[in-house]
C-alpha cells in the first residue's frame, strides 16, 4: 500500500505542463508538496464526485494539454456513471488516477458501500478505457509513472493507498471557487 502524500508527491514531480484537479485527500496534500503552478486550479476542488466529470469537461474543451484528475474512492462511489461516460468520449489526454483507501478519509474515515468488495480497475477496464493501471506499491508507482503520463488515454490509475483519516476539507466558498477556476482556465 502506498501513502496518499507519497503518491501526489510522485504524480506532481512527473505532470510536467499537465494541469491537475486535486479532489478531496489530494486537494490538501498537493498545496504542500508544491506549489501550484500558474495554470492549475488555485483552490482546493471540494465538489465530492465531481472532479472526474470536470476533468473530462477540460480535457475535451483542451486537448492541446494534458489533465489529470486525483480522485477518491468515495468521490468517484458518488458518480460512477462518470467511468462510461470517460470511456465513450475517449479524451486522449485524461488520466484519471483514483486513491483507493477504502475510506471517507476527509470526513472522518468511515467506510464506503462494498468497500475491498470490488475492484475499480476492472470497472475501468470494463468501462472501455484505453489504459488501466493496478498499482500497490511506492516502487512500481515511481517506475510507472512516465510511462503512464506520456499513454494516449483516457488511463485509468487505480493506487491502493494506505486508509487513514486525513484533515478536514477546508470550507471553500462556491463564489471564490468559480471566480478561481475562471482565472486558471483563461491562463492556460
Amino acid at each position: 500500500m502506498i501513502e496518499s502524500f507519497d503518491a501526489v508527491k510522485v504524480i506532481s514531480e512527473h505532470r510536467g505542463n499537465a494541469f491537475i484537479i486535486p479532489e478531496m485527500t489530494a486537494g490538501t496534500e498537493l498545496p504542500i508538496i508544491t506549489r501550484m503552478a500558474d495554470h492549475d486550479l488555485p483552490f482546493n476542488w471540494a465538489a465530492m464526485g465531481k472532479g472526474s466529470s470536470l476533468g473530462l469537461g477540460l480535457a475535451l474543451a483542451r486537448p492541446d494539454i494534458k489533465v489529470i484528475d486525483l480522485d477518491g474512492d468515495g468521490s468517484l462511489l458518488t458518480n460512477l456513471g462518470t467511468m462510461l461516460t470517460i470511456a465513450n468520449m475517449a479524451p486522449p489526454n485524461l488520466i484519471h488516477f483514483l486513491f483507493d483507501n477504502g475510506v471517507y478519509r476527509c470526513t472522518g474515515g468511515q467506510i464506503p458501500p462494498r468497500a475491498g468488495k470490488f475492484n475499480f480497475a476492472v470497472m475501468a477496464l470494463e468501462a472501455g478505457y484505453a489504459n488501466v493501471h493496478n498499482i500497490s506499491d511506492l516502487k512500481t508507482l515511481e517506475k510507472s509513472i512516465d510511462g503512464i503520463i506520456d499513454e494516449v488515454g483516457p488511463t485509468f490509475v487505480r493506487l491502493e493507498i494506505k486508509p487513514g483519516v486525513g484533515p478536514s476539507y477546508p470550507y471553500v466558498r462556491a463564489s471564490d471557487c468559480v471566480e478561481n477556476f475562471r482565472a486558471a482556465i483563461a491562463r492556460c
